[in-house]
């Protein structure tokens, strides 16, 4: 009867890595200003390469602003406002960022919303104003493009990036036009929501269901879902996840570790 697939962008489609560090990096010198004055050069190098390590934790895009601050503050311990980063590594941030979200978001007194629409802006600013320079922090992983491109399957992108950038960079980067009602990006509901409302589509009713993701936390809860027991589930092995992770996902029943070289053959 065929074949759904539901794909996650960032870390799947598309390494996004170093254009979300850089932009996390430019909104929070905006948000926070006085904290970053006088800081050198060199610190923001070094909090941009730090923002890759730690990029597997990120569930939402806001995240990389509270995670830019933290880490300044746990190189600049002059500026400390957290109680949490003295003594803090970036290993640490990897096994507690769960734990440490909510306490620095109070402590910073800091409000979700805010810090989505500022990403935003400051996403759109940098696409409006460079151009080619936003594009050229991105990549598609190889294969992924044409995966796409030649798919006979249903595809939708299940993403919590913004949509309008997931479709700039389908279309720029990989030439690549969806239908809108293909993309669910943030602001759509939870993931597992945005599954059970393609499973119940009359149109889909007999299609075989596949949902890519790199992050493990996500499929975990999908698996809660008795709702959602018939779709079939992978863990990218090239994305934004750690070793545990996927030594994790390999150990589970209802999870496919996914090799690079098996997308396209998936896709059909």
């Amino acid at each position: 009867m065929g074949h759904l697939y539901a794909l996650d962008f960032d870390g799947v489609l598309c390494d996004t890595c170093g254009e979300t560090a850089i932009s996390a990096v430019k909104a929070a010198k905006l948000r926070w200003p006085a904290l970053f004055d006088g800081v050198d050069p060199t610190v923001e190098d070094w909090i941009v390469q730090q923002m890759i390590t730690v990029r597997p934790v990120v569930e939402t895009g806001y995240e990389t602003l509270l995670l830019v601050r933290l880490l300044l503050e746990t190189r600049v311990p002059s500026i400390r406002k957290s109680s949490v980063a003295e003594g803090l590594t970036v290993e640490g941030i990897l096994e507690t960022w769960i734990k440490l979200k909510p306490i620095v978001m109070e402590e910073w007194d800091e409000n979700r919303d805010e810090l989505i629409d500022l990403f935003g802006k400051v996403r759109d600013d940098w696409l409006q104003n460079d151009f080619s320079g936003w594009m050229g922090a991105n990549r598609f992983y190889p294969g992924t493009a044409d995966a796409l491109r030649f798919a006979s399957s249903k595809v939708y992108i299940v993403t919590t990036k913004q949509g309008r950038f997931a479709d700039a960079l389908l279309k720029e980067l990989a030439g690549i036009t969806l239908p809108p009602e293909r993309i669910y990006g943030l602001g759509t509901g939870p993931k597992v929501e945005v599954l059970k409302k393609l499973q119940k589509m009359p149109e889909h009713q007999g299609l075989t269901l596949h949902f890519v993701e790199d992050r493990l936390t996500t499929l975990k809860n999908v698996i809660k879902e008795p709702e959602l027991d018939n779709w079939n589930l992978y863990l990218v092995n090239w994305g934004f996840n750690t070793q545990k992770e996927r030594d994790e996902a390999a150990a589970s029943p209802r999870i496919t570790l996914l090799e690079l070289s098996d997308f396209s053959k998936k896709l059909k």
